[in-house]
């Protein structure tokens, strides 16, 4: 209980650095954070210790209200990632809306331009362990996506998705309110 007092004592910290840090927050101790003032956090969100969140250019980072990250994330945004409310992130995992151009193989990939596309995690989404969330990806509602997936592109709410490449699974059925697996 003791660690969870000073990662407050750091929230209200980061309060004066970050765009916002809402009430009832804790953070742990981070890896590395850049573009501080392009940061919002929520209300009752909890980050655990390794975080990495890095905002690039005029990129915004959005963590909605009740969200808990475990260790060991790695958040990186050009344009605007957004992690909606009620969301649960596993540990070891990476969301981004970054890509490189490896066009030029006279040049490094890591020295040639950044594709940048808003990725989105929609409200009460549950992301395994490990995961993979790649630029240009949009999670609906109530999404859960699967340890050790790779997933990019559109996903309707009420998805279950796995692999690598990630797909649906299973979808909840409305008329039923089952989830159906999917073929």
């Amino acid at each position: 209980m003791l660690y969870k007092i000073s990662w407050m004592a750091r929230a209200l910290i980061y309060a004066v650095l970050f765009d916002r840090v809402g009430m009832m927050s804790y953070i742990g101790p981070p890896i590395f954070i850049t573009g501080w003032r392009k940061i919002s956090i929520g209300k009752r969100v909890r980050i655990f210790p390794a975080a990495r969140l890095e905002v690039h250019g005029e990129g915004r980072l959005l963590i909605k209200d009740n969200v808990s990250i475990g260790n060991d994330l790695h958040l990186a945004c050009a344009a605007t990632l957004t992690i909606g409310s009620g969301v649960q992130i596993s540990s070891a995992v990476l969301l981004t809306d970054i890509d490189h151009e490896y066009e030029d193989i006279s040049r490094p990939i890591f020295e040639q331009p950044l594709v940048v596309r808003p990725t989105t995690i929609g409200d009460r989404c549950f992301i395994g362990a490990g995961v993979k969330i790649l630029a240009g990806t949009t999670l609906g509602q109530h999404c859960v996506v699967g340890a050790n997936s790779v997933v990019r592109g559109v996903f309707p709410d009420f998805s279950v998705i796995a692999g690598a490449p990630a797909r649906i699974v299973r979808r909840l059925d409305p008329a039923s309110g089952k989830w159906i697996k999917v073929q």
